[in-house]
């Protein structure tokens, strides 16, 4: 594992949590699930955190797993779910059990809940994108606990977020929140796995998440989740894009959600970046999905990377799927290596007749000319390690 600042920079980066005013805490399954199904103590534990933290003015979104488990033992069917259908199953049987528990915990500290459905569908279309952000914002101004949840009884795996650490950090920039709580079983990011070295240290503070410190964790998820660490890095790299920082926490550890809130040095912190992507920009990288590939010349890939230039035709070399003016596509370079995504300004079939040209060879190879970009700059996300 890199090795990491957790001085003085880590203890001023705690000190800004105390001033948040709405946060995302996402609750694993590790959390919340037993072999017999919810753990409703740990529940009313984190209801009461969260209550005290909303009387202090922090606004709270809470995305929750633990719907497959809280479906197990109503549906008896004496094993686990294996299968996707039987998990689907097994979440529609556990999803208003799930909803219901977070009714009873939050009301008895006098506090009102609010389920959320999503697919990644929902986000990916910009307008319902939109309207799920109103409805958010409406909850909050009610005071009211918005609990979401992936759709799991119709996911399929072109609309599925992959897990909920994914779609916590979606729902992090979608809510404008100023940071985000990953609560899992663990205490944090250590520099080994702690399952294989009892000597492996946790680490408090990491300045930056690189893609070399992702490559290093587990991917094993939990026995209910299906996500393990990497998966929690990944999504906390990408809030870190959006400026916002995460803290990954054990969360049955008592007082954990207000003693992070209060900068105290609990579980392992991640910064946000400082020079934050705008709202649009993260949801073109990450929110909407891509439906085919460029495949750019090393003049193009340089432009795109060191000049921060829009991509012109003339650099392109190859066009892959089929897809529509404004989809969202991944631009790769020659070498295969991921360069960003953005939206584009033609079609498939036609980039396919200008790809090559100048900009002024399109008007005659198409007939007609509103762009003479493929994809503009301000439509494009392009990183530095690749593909964000």
């Amino acid at each position: 594992m890199e090795a990491f600042d957790t001085t003085q920079k880590g203890e001023d980066h705690r000190q800004m949590l105390r001033h948040v005013r709405r946060v995302v805490i996402k609750i694993g399954s590790a959390v919340l699930a037993t072999d017999t199904g919810l753990d409703t103590r740990i529940m009313q534990q984190l209801a009461d955190q969260i209550s005290r933290v909303k009387q202090a003015g922090v606004e709270c979104i809470i995305v929750s797993s633990g719907a497959i488990a809280a479906g197990i033992p109503k549906a008896a069917q004496g094993h686990p779910p294996r299968s996707i259908p039987e998990k689907q199953a097994a979440a529609a049987v556990g999803q208003p059990a799930l909803i219901h528990a977070w009714e009873d915990v939050f009301g008895v500290k006098g506090e009102r809940v609010a389920q959320i459905l999503l697919t990644r569908d929902d986000l990916a279309n910009r307008a319902r994108y939109l309207n799920a952000r109103n409805t958010l914002f409406t909850l909050l101004h009610w005071s009211i606990v918005p609990i979401i949840n992936e759709n799991d009884t119709v996911m399929v795996e072109e609309i599925k977020f992959g897990d909920n650490d994914n779609l916590a950090c979606m729902m992090t920039n979608l809510s404008e929140s100023q940071a985000f709580i990953n609560l899992t079983h663990i205490d944090g990011l250590y520099d080994s796995d702690p399952r294989k070295n009892p000597d492996s240290c946790l680490i408090s503070f990491v300045p930056r998440i690189s893609k070399r410190t992702i490559g290093m964790t587990s991917n094993e998820p939990g026995a209910f989740g299906r996500g393990g660490m990497r998966s929690k890095l990944t999504a906390a790299r990408k809030v870190a894009m959006a400026g916002i920082p995460t803290v990954i926490a054990n969360g049955k550890k008592p007082e954990v959600i207000p003693d992070i809130l209060n900068g105290l040095p609990v579980g392992t912190l991640f910064a946000g970046e400082p020079n934050r992507m705008g709202s649009r920009k993260y949801w073109i990288a990450f929110t909407s999905k891509s439906e085919g590939r460029l495949v750019v010349d090393d003049g193009a890939c340089w432009a795109l990377t060191h000049r921060r230039k829009s991509l012109l035709p003339s650099g392109i070399r190859e066009v892959e799927g089929q897809f529509k003016v404004g989809a969202k596509v991944r631009v790769v370079g020659p070498e295969n290596q991921e360069i960003g995504v953005g939206l584009v300004n033609y079609p498939s079939e036609e980039i396919e007749k200008i790809k090559g040209c100048k900009t002024c060879d399109i008007q005659n190879r198409l007939g007609y000319k509103f762009y003479d970009e493929v994809i503009h700059r301000d439509n494009l996300v392009v990183d530095a390690e690749g593909h964000p």
